[in-house]
């Protein structure tokens, strides 16, 4: 399975550099995979694509202002750090730039030191263990000091934080966004749910993953990274009861996708858990009914996702007729409702 099987030709400026005026506002190309028909609607109108017998399953990690710039201690080189992943409490992996710098014992400064992180592990790909040594309350810290960590592509200033936040955002851990859940407000979830529609929560902890482009021409040779995750245990009730009652599982992003598709064994299962499971196309799907998603990068692995659900032709064909009707692509761009 060939890496370039998945790449298709998008012009810059359709890269959305910023999020629009309301969230609820942007595209939403609705996908219908049985009629192999698409239909362009405001994402507002996911209200009229929902019914009462469905379950929409959100992300409900929060974005951390992972990326930090500060210097060596000892020759103040300007050093970069993206914060991945909190191994245990102070711990964190990161990854950081220029790598070749940083050896174990390494302390690098931030905010005058208000921050310092010491180097006291080395891996492959960039990645250093860093001990974070601080006064205070490590999140205020990091709030102070750090930026949202938005992906190279997006090259302007995002001015309001919040928006690299979805409305539901609540346990802290991310260094990506789960984009696809950026559409929605609360006004909107609260139509939906008076619609009857029932609304549950899971939390994936976004990493590596998301920064790391395929690097082989052999789809089957990428190894994803492991990404943490959390299904409590009244979800999980809920969940088994609904697809024993044959409800629609919408999942609302892909990292929802992986936790459900991941979880799910005879049943979905309460607890804390990683994943680095890898769909694409020949993946048989267990539990998930339709996706809202965002339009993905050429040769990623979120498009071989959305291939394996639908089909990898018709995917590149909705994704060339969306560039012809200049819907906005990736993180801040606009949505597809896949049914």
């Amino acid at each position: 399975m060939k890496l370039e099987l998945f790449d298709y030709d998008l012009p810059k400026s359709h890269i959305a550099q910023h999020p629009k005026d309301k969230r609820d506002h942007s595209k939403l190309l609705v996908v219908d995979r049985e009629k192999q028909t698409t239909k362009d609607c405001l994402f507002y109108d996911i209200l009229d694509e929902l019914n009462s017998n469905d379950v929409l399953v959100m992300n409900n990690t929060k974005v951390i202002p992972a990326r930090l710039v500060g210097e060596k201690i000892d020759t103040h080189a300007v050093i970069e750090v993206l914060l991945l992943k909190e191994l245990e409490k102070n711990t964190w992996e990161a990854l950081t730039k220029p790598a070749k710098k940083i050896k174990i014992g390494t302390v690098v400064s931030f905010g005058d030191g208000a921050l310092k992180m010491e180097c006291i592990g080395i891996k492959d790909e960039g990645i250093r263990i860093f001990k974070a040594i601080y006064e205070g309350i490590f999140l205020e810290v990091l709030d102070a000091l750090g930026t949202m960590p938005l992906p190279p592509y997006i090259t302007e200033k995002l001015e309001d934080k919040s928006r690299y936040q979805t409305v539901y955002a609540k346990y802290a851990g991310s260094a990506a966004a789960p984009t696809a859940g950026l559409h929605f407000t609360k006004e909107l979830l609260e139509k939906i749910k008076a619609k009857g529609v029932q609304v549950l929560e899971i939390t994936l902890h976004v990493g590596l993953g998301t920064f790391r482009p395929v690097q082989v021409d052999d789809v089957l040779e990428h190894q994803m990274h492991y990404e943490s995750y959390e299904i409590n245990e009244e979800t999980a009730r809920l969940l088994n009861q609904y697809k024993k009652e044959g409800k629609r599982i919408i999942a609302v992003g892909t990292t929802t996708v992986r936790t459900l598709e991941s979880n799910y064994n005879d049943g979905f299962h309460a607890g804390n858990y990683s994943t680095n499971i890898f769909i694409y196309p020949g993946y048989q799907f267990k539990v998930i009914g339709a996706i809202i998603t965002n339009f993905h990068l050429p040769k990623s692995t979120l498009i071989m996702l959305i291939s394996a659900f639908y089909n990898r032709e018709k995917v590149l064909e909705v994704y060339e007729d969306a560039v012809k009707k200049n819907y906005r692509f990736f993180s801040f761009g606009d949505s597809m409702f896949i049914k």
